[in-house]
C-alpha cells in the first residue's frame, strides 16, 4: 500500500542507521558474556560490523522474520535493543566475543542465527584479525542457557578440529518452537496412500 514503508529489508533511510553511524541508543547493551572485556565502540565497532555484514552475506546468515542480512538488525531503529555487540577478550586480544540479543525473549531463530554467525566468522577467518570469534546469546532469551551450552560445545569442536561445520549434540527442543516440537513428536502426517505429503 502506498505511503507505508515495508518493514522487510528495504533501504528506507528513516528506518535504518547508516553503516558509518555508531548510535549506542540503537544497540543492545553489552551483557554478561562481554562483562569485564574490552567492548568495541565507535570506529572499532563499525569496522568489525562491516566485516560481519560481508561474512553474513557470503554465508547467508539472514533473519527470516525481516528478510535481511542479520547484520542489518544492528541498524534497524525499530529494534534498538537487538543485534550484536562485540568485545576483545581481556586475556587474549586475538579472541573476540560476540553477544547476540534477539528482538524478543522467545525469538525462535536465536539458536540458528548464533550458530550461523559462529560458522560465518570462524569459517571466514581471513576476513578479520581474530583467531577465534566466540558467540553467545544474551541471557534475556528463554533458551539462552541451552543455546550457549551448544555454542560452547561447537567452539570446543572447532578448536579441536578446525572444522566449523561439525554439528554439536542437540539438546531436546533447543531452538525450536512448540509447533516444531509437536510435529517431531507426532511424526509426518500421512495421506490416504500412507505417504507423507510434506517435502521433508
Amino acid at each position: 500500500m502506498a505511503g507505508f514503508p515495508s518493514p522487510f529489508g528495504n533501504d528506507d533511510g528513516d528506518l535504518f542507521d547508516g553503516d558509518d553511524e555508531f548510535v549506542p541508543d540503537h544497540l543492545p547493551r553489552p551483557g554478561a558474556f562481554l562483562e569485564g572485556h574490552d567492548v568495541l565502540t565507535g570506529e572499532e565497532h563499525l569496522a568489525f560490523h562491516e566485516v560481519t555484514k560481508e561474512c553474513f552475506e557470503e554465508r547467508k546468515v539472514y533473519d527470516m522474520t525481516f528478510n535481511y542480512n542479520l547484520a542489518r538488525l544492528n541498524l534497524d531503529t525499530r529494534h534498538p535493543g537487538a543485534g550484536y555487540r562485540y568485545a576483545e577478550q581481556t586475556d587474549d586480544s586475538a579472541i573476540l566475543r560476540a553477544e547476540f540479543t534477539p528482538t524478543t525473549p522467545f525469538c525462535p531463530q536465536t539458536h540458528t542465527l548464533t550458530i550461523g554467525s559462529f560458522r560465518a566468522w570462524n569459517g571466514l577467518r581471513d576476513r578479520h584479525d581474530y583467531d577465534l570469534v566466540r558467540v553467545r546469546a544474551d541471557r534475556m532469551h528463554h533458551q539462552s542457557e541451552a543455546i550457549n551450552e551448544q555454542l560452547a560445545e561447537l567452539e570446543e569442536l572447532y578448536l579441536e578440529t578446525g572444522d566449523v561445520t561439525i554439528v554439536p549434540e542437540e539438546s531436546d527442543g533447543v531452538g525450536s518452537n512448540p509447533m516444531e516440537r509437536s510435529m517431531r513428536e507426532e511424526g509426518p502426517s500421512r495421506g490416504p496412500s500412507g505417504n507423507s505429503g510434506a517435502p521433508f
